[in-house]
């Protein structure tokens, strides 16, 4: 039977001394004091808190004996993440990890996790996922916080689609991490400041610099390959739809115009930077692009009825004789996209661009 519900009284403060059982359990995550107002109750019971404390005291560490102290690696990091600065674990053995961003990187890394949102997973990363010993934290939109609290996680990697109850998790591991792209900011600085930043954390910074660079030569590539004046529209297709993505809004299609400085052939504001915006195959055949950026967000799952971005593009009477549909100069982002978002997503996504590019070139 889950915990029950119960009415938190005190400070933040409080609330996280009663999560960690003493300030003492885990000197290294008394991190940064969060304020909050008043809402709704935690999700912990007493009994669970009391265990929670205990645990955390179980796994406190110590240098194996002070003549090693100068030459032992460090046990804390202190990062700048989306909230400021925090100072964390370094490669935590227990990793609770929220953020679809991240996913591929610590996949790559061997990163071992002990709680996950597995439905969100797919089957792209099963070394994450797979295993009971692996619980179910369940999609944002009801995400199961016992299971993050039965996890006992030394860290937590929050943010992305599970963004709102960052605070909920910090009542649960002050040690909580956001690192995902901020809205507003340059994509692809933001997408390096994120493996740099996990990088310092799992004690992989060469490995975080190499995704980096990975990046550079793939935008610097395909920037090299784009002849400057050819017009590009990007789509998104969904339920057998197709939407329009709006130059510089959103993610995936929208944040390669910028980087690239691609000319738009429809300049419209987004309604929808999510999700795309209504647009008729009649208007996009009126722009008469030279080039399509084609994200498919049904293509992982395949369901019943699913029609693919090639047979509603490719397949339309009306965008036939389109420049970017009859020279097939049609870049569509991998299936696989939708789930990542991660900077090796973009990487390739700018790879294959620049191999379009080159090729019509």
């Amino acid at each position: 039977m889950l915990p029950q519900r119960v009415q938190r009284f005190g400070s933040g403060d409080e609330v996280r001394l009663a999560l960690l059982g003493t300030a003492s359990a885990r000197p290294h995550q008394e991190i940064r004091p969060v304020t909050r107002s008043p809402r709704r109750p935690a999700l912990l019971s007493l009994a669970l808190v009391a265990a929670l404390g205990l645990a955390g005291c179980a796994q406190t560490s110590t240098p194996a004996s002070t003549g090693d102290a100068a030459a032992a690696a460090p046990t804390t990091v202190t990062v700048t993440d989306n909230h400021g600065e925090i100072e964390v674990p370094v490669d935590p053995a227990r990793v609770v990890a929220l953020d679809n961003t991240t996913f591929q990187t610590l996949s790559d890394w061997g990163i071992d996790l002990v709680a996950a949102p597995k439905p969100l997973m797919y089957d792209l990363w099963p070394n994450l996922s797979d295993g009971d010993d692996v619980l179910d934290v369940g999609l944002h939109r009801e995400p199961d916080l016992e299971a993050v609290i039965s996890a006992q996680p030394d860290l937590i990697v929050g943010g992305y689609r599970f963004r709102d109850i960052y605070t909920d998790l910090v009542d649960i591991q002050p040690a909580t991490i956001e690192t995902s792209p901020r809205d507003g900011e340059e994509q692809i600085a933001e997408l390096k400041r994120q493996v740099e930043i996990l990088g310092q954390v799992f004690d992989r910074e060469e490995e975080a610099a190499q995704l980096a660079d990975d990046l550079d030569a793939a935008v610097a590539e395909a920037t090299s390959a784009y002849n400057g004046t050819d017009t590009v529209v990007g789509l998104l297709t969904s339920g057998g739809e197709i939407s329009y993505a709006a130059p510089g809004d959103g993610r995936g299609v929208g944040a390669v115009f910028p980087t690239l400085g691609l000319v738009p052939g429809i300049e419209r504001a987004a309604e929808n930077a999510s999700h795309g915006d209504d647009i008729s195959v009649e208007a996009i055949a009126a722009a008469n692009p030279e080039w399509l950026i084609v994200l498919d967000r049904d293509a992982m799952f395949g369901e019943d009825g699913y029609v693919a971005a090639r047979e509603l593009i490719e397949g339309s009477e009306a965008l036939r004789n389109v420049p970017a549909v009859a020279k097939g100069q049609i870049v569509y982002l991998d299936p696989s996209f939708y789930l990542d978002e991660g900077i090796q997503a973009y990487t390739k996504l700018y790879s294959d661009i620049a191999a379009a590019f080159a090729s019509a070139n």
